[in-house]
């Protein structure tokens, strides 16, 4: 008859019970007695634990224990030896039983996974310590005072610096933010209205902080920088951003002069002898806008994606940081596994990756997994709905974690998929299907995943699901899982990330044939306005070029005139007339909320003509257009370029 022996382990600050099986019968002729420990020890390796123990919460009074000693290499075969002169009392009081019943008991025990330690039953193998050292190295590094010196702070105070980033990032993404650059302008301070008008958390990006502060009401932030100043830019003015609308442009008066409000200016299409007041068009269309591209990129993202782990071809060079195994070894298991390169295994021969290796039960293990070191700084991919897998299935499951602290053994929040033998799939992991876990138990009172501070990546197999769950595809032997690609993906239907308004005209000036004296002024005086309309077609090009979803709007001459007009779209630019600021501020910020506007270029006008003022009756408005069916007729592709390249656009 087998009797279970709960033993209580102590070694500060762990406080761990196991429970060792003993025979009765044996006890009662052999004074000295040999236990395997439970799994659930495994905290307790042999060079961990000191025998100074302990408690034995199931021993008579009278029983004396004269050695404890531990045996075994490694964590999972460690065990206890008892010897004792009165150990034999065990027998005479095997009828002792505990708080609760022995099935009860039994059940108990079979719930917490700690397995009875009989003849036979044991599944060892040789421990590879060296593994498990070079694991940690790899990981971690070598030993160094810097680590000693946090390792002690953060047990003194509880925290740590990575903690406190990530929680100012977290208070930084609670909220989207719209970024309006040029937000003093005609066009900019009508936007920041119109925001706000729905509810949108809005940042003005202005140079001018005083003028801000007269025209933007108080509920507005402010950030005071220079787009030509790339200096200027800081990170923090954009926390949290996720759409920006850029009305910013080179400054152009009357050489007469004008009055301190810009009457003239703002009466459009009435002065005839324009110049550029203050930084060049080059300056201001073309450097600044490549200035605040590269700081907008990695948060807004990109239509492509933003690519964690790839393969260069034809070499097979992975992009990224190094990855490495982390198996079981590191609890005491046998299981292996490796990232290898395949140089012709990809689609169509290309390289890829190939996660490879052996999943062993033995010694109370059970995991492969490889795991990429810390990102150096961490990826802010808070722009992204998630995470998009290109991989060759096994018709295994495998879980995906991601962590958001540089520490080796933190939450990381994990999400399983599953595999279809022999086929090349894109799997996505939405970022909300993501799950705290810690050691294979979820962390119920862990923080929000946080995917602005990306750490490190990884690639589990395991037969655990978790908190106790098993894997309904796990197998014990070989596996393999070719993965071509780690990337992100945007959330859809996609939408405009960043709006910038342009001009009719740009492509105009070196188009052949083109009847200049039927032209705006911009478009005759190109060159004496510093190339004013060809900066901002490059200005153009980087924003279509970025990869950041967009929408370029060119308007005709801009008049201080209300909105509601009929309006005319066209692409291609050929049109000229007028349109009220309003009416395109009131565009852009419909455009931020349309899919049918994403990726679109094209020009805007009202239908009435330049003689003709255009009033409303303010007791009575118009209503609110709809500009989506505008904006679903366009075509990606036409930009006017064609007419200077000759070439017939792409038109989707």
């Amino acid at each position: 008859m087998a009797n279970w022996l709960p033993i209580m382990l102590h070694k500060p600050p762990l406080v761990n019970t196991v429970w060792c099986g003993f025979s009765s019968s044996a006890m009662a002729s052999a004074p000295h007695l040999s236990l395997p420990l439970a799994a659930s020890s495994s905290q307790f390796s042999k060079p961990q634990v000191y025998c100074k123990l302990v408690q034995f919460a199931a021993l008579p009074a009278s029983c004396r224990i004269g050695k404890i000693s531990f045996y075994g290499s490694e964590i999972s075969a460690a065990g206890v030896h008892f010897s004792g002169s009165r150990l034999s009392s065990l027998a005479n009081n095997r009828r002792r039983r505990f708080h609760e019943e022995d099935g009860s008991r039994r059940n108990k025990l079979k719930k917490v996974g700690v397995w009875r330690a009989a003849a036979g039953e044991s599944n060892r193998e040789s421990w590879d310590f060296g593994r498990f050292v070079n694991t940690l190295l790899f990981f971690n590094g070598p030993p160094s005072l810097q680590k000693f010196v946090a390792s002690v702070v953060q047990a003194m105070t509880g925290r740590t610096e990575q903690a406190d980033v990530e929680q100012a990032n977290r208070k930084e993404e609670e909220e989207e933010v719209v970024l309006v650059v040029g937000a003093t302008g005609g066009v900019g301070k009508r936007v920041v209205d119109e925001l706000r008008k729905r509810g949108y958390r809005t940042r003005a990006l202005v140079r001018n902080l005083e003028k801000a502060k007269q025209l933007l009401s108080s509920e507005v932030e402010i950030v005071t920088a220079d787009i030509t100043q790339a200096a200027t830019l800081l990170p923090e003015y954009f926390a949290g951003v996720k759409k920006v609308v850029h009305a910013a442009s080179v400054t152009v008066g009357p050489k007469e002069g004008d009055t301190a409000d810009r009457q003239k200016y703002y009466q459009g299409i009435k002065f005839y002898d324009p110049e550029i007041k203050g930084d060049s068009p080059e300056t201001v269309e073309y450097k600044g806008m490549r200035n605040l591209i590269e700081k907008l990129k990695k948060r807004l993202g990109t239509k492509e994606g933003r690519s964690l782990f790839a393969l260069s071809s034809p070499t097979g060079i992975p992009t990224g940081p190094a990855w490495g195994a982390l198996d079981d070894v590191v609890m005491g298991g046998v299981s292996s596994s490796s990232l290898q390169i395949d140089r012709t295994g990809g689609e169509q021969g290309v390289p890829t990756g190939v996660f490879k290796g052996t999943v062993s039960t033995a010694n109370n293990g059970g995991f492969a997994s490889i795991r990429c070191k810390n990102f150096e700084p961490v990826e802010d991919l808070s722009a992204y709905e998630g995470l998009e897998l290109r991989v060759k299935g096994d018709g295994h499951r495998f879980k995906f974690i991601v962590r958001t602290s540089t520490d080796w053994d933190a939450v990381g929040y994990t999400c399983g998929f599953n595999t279809t033998k022999g086929e090349w799939q894109t799997i996505r992991l939405p970022f909300s299907s993501f799950v705290p876990v810690f050691r294979a138990r979820t962390v119920k009172d862990a923080a929000p995943f946080n995917t602005a501070n990306i750490a490190s990546l990884q690639i589990l197999y395991s037969k655990f699901e978790s908190d106790g769950e098993l894997n309904p595809k796990f197998e014990a032997g070989p596996f393999e899982l070719p993965i071509s690609s780690i990337k992100t993906y945007l959330k859809e239907p996609v939408t405009p990330r960043i709006v910038h308004v342009s001009s009719a005209g740009v492509t105009r000036p070196d188009r052949p044939g083109l009847d200049l004296t039927k032209q705006p002024p911009a478009v005759r005086m190109n060159k004496e306005l510093g190339y004013i309309l060809t900066f901002k077609l490059k200005g153009e090009d980087l924003v279509r070029e970025s990869g950041i979803p967009y929408t370029i709007v060119r308007p005709c001459a801009l008049t201080e005139e209300p909105a509601g007009a009929e309006l005319i779209f066209e692409q291609g630019d050929n049109i000229t007339g007028k349109i009220s600021r309003q009416e395109i501020a009131r565009i852009c910020v419909a455009a931020l909320e349309s899919p049918a506007a994403c990726d679109k270029t094209f020009e805007v006008k009202s239908t009435v003509p330049f003689s003709q003022p255009f009033t409303i009756d303010l007791e009575n408005p118009p209503p609110d257009q709809d500009y989506v069916p505008f904006f679903s007729q366009l075509k990606t592709g036409i930009t006017g370029k064609e007419a200077l390249e000759k070439t017939e656009a792409a038109v989707v």
